[in-house]
């Protein structure tokens, strides 16, 4: 692969990582909400998530996903629960009156959090068709194996620094100040939002 090869295939991933969308979303409203030990942790769950669906397509294992509609339809009504599961719980902080009390950041704690978006990007269908084009279109057939493995790599070190950038940033004294003088109207905002990707999921299929 030639050096313009790869950096069209950067360039489509970081558009893709770095857009808003349900992932991007659960970090920045963790980070403020929580800090940024949790903020962390659902980005890196994120990550994980992005790295395993990479590492599936690049092995030719999106694409027999894909064939198979029945699989994707289960990950797709998965997908619109756990994002209205998301939405409920941002509802319901943002109708509760007072600041939150800040919970303890224990190991138990930000296993949670790694988890929530780990399970919030393992269950995003739209993932298997990203990646499974960006590694089709991208790619040319006269690639190596190191050349996959290259892109693999630079695609996690992409994300890797998107997603821990976001934390790192709403997680500042600002961006929870911010959150806690606007607790409400942002958690409202988050559970509209996580409410409506559920319901495009829903309604829009996989298309």
């Amino acid at each position: 692969m030639n050096p313009a090869d790869f950096g069209l295939i950067m360039v489509a991933a970081l558009i893709a990582v770095a857009s808003p969308g349900p992932a991007t979303l659960a970090i920045t409203s963790t980070s403020m909400q929580r800090g940024r030990a949790h903020g962390v942790s659902v980005a890196s769950g994120v990550l994980t998530g992005s790295l395993m669906w990479s590492c599936a397509a690049a092995l030719g294992l999106g694409g027999i996903m894909a064939a198979h509609a029945g699989l994707l339809e289960v990950l797709r009504y998965a997908a619109a629960f756990y994002l209205l599961w998301l939405a409920y719980k941002s509802a319901r902080s943002a109708v509760r009156a007072g600041n939150p009390v800040a919970k303890p950041s224990d190991a138990r704690a930000l296993r949670g959090s790694y988890l929530r978006g780990l399970g919030l990007h393992l269950t995003n269908p739209k993932a298997i068709f990203f990646f499974g084009a960006l590694y089709t279109v991208g790619i040319p057939a006269t690639a190596t194996t190191l050349d996959v493995v290259m892109v693999v790599a630079l695609i996690a070190v992409q994300s890797a620094t998107v997603f821990l950038g976001y934390a790192v940033l709403f997680s500042s004294a600002r961006a929870q100040a911010v959150y806690l003088r606007s607790r409400r109207w942002i958690e409202g905002a988050v559970a509209v939002l996580f409410a409506g990707a559920a319901l495009r999921i829903l309604r829009g299929g996989l298309t």
